[in-house]
């Protein structure tokens, strides 16, 4: 059954038209999808921020929801764009610790990264994978394509110091 809930967590604010670009982009290749903004005010570049707020509000949505998080300082670099599969959700977003704390909280059964342009708006950004990367990746997926045709299959992501669990003695 195709999974018609999608989230959006980002920085952009909704000032700018930048948020109802990447509903656009969505609803055009997924009509039937149910968007839902779970923030789009959080602070500028703030990875730490957006992961936690992620990993909070992504149990209380039924299963098979897509969460797309976008938070990049590196858009336009090497990094990653990828597609986690967890035993209750879906998550896409750089590969830079946005999708960490998530990842922590459920047991993911895949990741793979997002190459197939095929399923990415044709001109795809430098600074704008949101929309031209993340955002048809969403609506893809809702419709039914398989994770396993976006792209290679990876076994690790990057997980900074504050989704690590730290052991000291007595603690963790």
């Amino acid at each position: 059954m195709p999974h018609l809930v999608i989230t959006l967590t980002t920085d952009f604010g909704i000032r700018d038209p930048y948020v109802a670009e990447m509903k656009a982009v969505i609803l055009s290749i997924s009509p039937n999808a149910t968007i839902v903004d779970i923030t789009h005010e959080i602070e500028k570049f703030n990875i730490r921020m957006a992961a936690y707020i992620l990993a909070s509000a992504s149990p209380y949505f039924p299963k098979g929801t897509i969460h797309v998080a976008v938070v990049d300082p590196s858009v336009g670099t090497k990094r990653l764009p990828i597609l986690m599969q967890t035993k209750h959700s879906f998550y896409i977003g750089p590969d830079n610790g946005i999708l960490a704390l998530a990842a922590k909280n459920q047991e993911i059964k895949h990741v793979y990264t997002i190459s197939n342009q095929k399923l990415m708006l044709p001109k795809v950004s430098h600074t704008f994978h949101g929309r031209d990367v993340f955002a048809p990746a969403a609506a893809h997926l809702a419709n039914g394509t398989l994770p396993t045709e976006f792209g290679q299959e990876i076994h690790e992501i990057v997980t900074p110091e504050f989704a690590k669990i730290i052991r000291r003695k007595d603690m963790l």
